[in-house]
């Protein structure tokens, strides 16, 4: 049976991954409300009650098996600057750790984008997915009409394979609407080739 991903915090010089936990849940609104109109295609509470609601349901989810959150923390200034998590997680062999899951849910703070925490934390992301957890793909998922979402994507290195139709759900609509989702993934035979590209990026 799946057991929980254990918490963990992922280092590097930008950026520090640490658990998400409630105590996040002010830092985090303030994040997302230095500007949000980046946040048109994604989910980011612009209150406090509504970013608890958020970081509970994250928690719920990783003890279902389902995900592991982290808070995005800057290292220059120790600043809560947004959120990230591991999710989709498969199992096919019925080992403790996934075979395969998923990057999303990352959102930062308009002070924080453009810098080098975005790249850095996917490194860390990547890292960790592969040499510790030794899964076999890592995909990367994005509403389709996300244009920035999708090179922010393909800068990293990953494959993009299609696109899922009405898959998941938009979030700028009034009712419930079925999204269009781009799909790129990082194999583990790829890794050594992607984190090369990525460490000389973030040595820039």
């Amino acid at each position: 049976m799946p057991r929980p991903l254990a918490p963990v915090t992922l280092a590097g010089r930008h950026v520090r991954l640490e658990p998400l936990s409630c105590d996040h849940a002010e830092a985090l609104t303030a994040a997302a409300n230095e500007d949000r109109s980046t946040y048109g295609l994604t989910p980011v509470p612009d209150t406090v009650a509504a970013m608890r609601e958020y970081i509970d349901h994250a928690l719920d989810g990783r003890a279902r098996c389902d995900l592991l959150p982290f808070a995005q923390v800057a290292v220059a200034g120790g600043r809560v600057v947004g959120s990230t998590r591991y999710l989709d997680l498969q199992w096919h062999r019925g080992l403790d750790t996934p075979d395969e899951l998923e990057i999303g849910a990352t959102w930062l703070a308009a002070s924080a984008q453009r810098t080098g925490i975005n790249t850095e934390a996917k490194y860390l992301l990547l890292q960790y997915a592969f040499e510790q957890l030794g899964v076999w793909r890592v995909a990367i998922c994005t509403d389709a009409r996300n244009t920035r979402s999708r090179t922010a994507i393909e800068r990293i290195g990953a494959t993009f394979e299609g696109v899922l139709r009405n898959h998941r759900v938009a979030w700028d609509t009034a009712e419930p609407t079925p999204r269009q989702t781009a799909v790129y993934s990082i194999i583990d035979e790829e890794w050594p080739g992607v984190a090369a590209r990525l460490r000389e990026k973030l040595d820039r």
